[in-house]
């Protein structure tokens, strides 16, 4: 379900030109609304992908966010909210920020799961200030030809990455980077 609110958060975001100093911030959810779709996007998820399902028992943590919306057109901008799960329990609140330029038009939702593997992953998580995707422990994003051939065996990455649960319509040539920010509820 595509939340109005980061709709107009990432609209307003994808029109502003990602020069200008200074960034927009909108109230986060509450901790208890995170929680909520975080655990309803994991059971979904699980349920749709035996992949990720399996993965999950290897996992050390899992960084979940539910509902990340991105609208663009030339600069683009997609954000939303998630929590780090270990051990069974809420470990933090972070947000995911993407900034692009380039070739782009639409508006989309999707949901992503990470599924940190090793405990260097969590210690990198703990100690950044923002966690940008590309630098830091490696991630590597699971299709369905990636999923088929993931074994005990196999999984030699620290983190797994499965994105879910798109809607919209997003053509895209860009550049793009995504951080991850710890947020303090």
């Amino acid at each position: 379900m595509i939340n109005t609110r980061n709709i107009l958060l990432a609209a307003a975001l994808a029109m502003a030109p990602m020069a200008l100093p200074g960034h927009a911030s909108a109230a986060p959810a509450t901790a208890d609304e995170i929680t909520r779709d975080s655990d309803q996007a994991l059971q979904q998820l699980y349920r749709t992908n035996p992949a990720a399902a399996a993965l999950a028992k290897s996992a050390k943590a899992v960084l979940i966010f539910p509902n990340i919306v991105k609208a663009g057109f030339v600069f683009g901008a997609a954000y939303g909210e998630g929590e780090l799960q270990q051990g069974g329990h809420v470990d933090g609140y972070y947000n995911s920020f993407t900034g692009s330029w380039g070739l782009q038009a639409g508006a989309q939702s999707y949901g992503y799961a990470v599924f940190l593997m090793t405990n260097r992953a969590i210690s990198y998580i703990h100690r950044s200030q923002g966690w940008e995707i590309g630098t830091g422990p490696t991630v590597v994003i699971v299709n369905e030809g990636i999923a088929r051939n993931l074994t005990t065996s196999t999984l030699k990455n620290d983190a797994y990455a499965f994105i879910f649960d798109q809607q919209g319509l997003m053509a895209s040539l860009s550049i793009e980077g995504t951080k991850i920010t710890r947020i303090h509820q």
